[in-house]
């Protein structure tokens, strides 16, 4: 078992420790976030880490947080996930939109908020259009398991749709099933 409190390794020199615990982190705040609630105010502040990786690690902790949220710090970092998600760096974008993932699932006072920015992802210059698919690819996959509940939401019916002309055909693939998923009626499905 490794102590959280062993926060300091997170700035060895050894990046097999550093990054090690990173994960070890990771995978203590997808199993037992409220372990690592006491500790918000570090994850908020590696955020703006010069130190990809380790604001990688601080965005996906920060969505397995909301699960444990009971004081709403959360609410004050949005603005910060909101323009990681809009950075155009790709790998940032995913981070940020798996824990926006979990903060709708978590936090009801934010869904529209969420699904708003996330599906303004079109409009947001990347390196190249491939990353902006693989980013609407992202987000469709994490809205997958509440489509259901938007199929209301012509914004999202729209960038959904949107999606199926992607040239990127994982992504195609994946708006086509949403599609398919949460505007078919389940009696035309039994």
């Amino acid at each position: 078992m490794i102590k959280i409190t062993d926060l300091d390794k997170l700035n060895s020199q050894n990046p097999k420790i550093k990054y090690g615990f990173a994960k070890d982190l990771v995978k203590i705040g997808s199993e037992k976030p409220e372990l690592l609630y006491e500790y918000f105010d570090y994850w908020a502040e590696l955020l703006s880490s010069d130190n990809s990786i380790l604001k990688w690690t601080a965005i996906d902790i920060i969505g397995y947080l909301s699960a444990v949220d009971r004081e709403n710090k959360i609410d004050g970092l949005m603005a910060d996930l909101i323009k990681m998600l809009h950075s155009g760096v790709l790998i940032t974008c995913n981070h940020a939109i798996f824990a926006l993932g979990l903060i709708y699932q978590n936090k009801p006072n934010l869904k529209d908020l969420i699904i708003r920015e996330l599906i303004l992802i079109p409009h947001d210059k990347f390196e190249t259009d491939e990353c902006k698919n693989i980013a609407i690819g992202k987000i469709l996959e994490t809205i997958k398991p509440f489509v259901s509940d938007l199929r209301e939401n012509q914004s999202v019916v729209s960038f959904i749709e949107n999606a199926t002309k992607s040239e990127r055909n994982s992504t195609k693939k994946k708006a086509e099933q949403l599609l398919k998923k949460g505007w078919v009626s389940d009696e035309i499905l039994q």
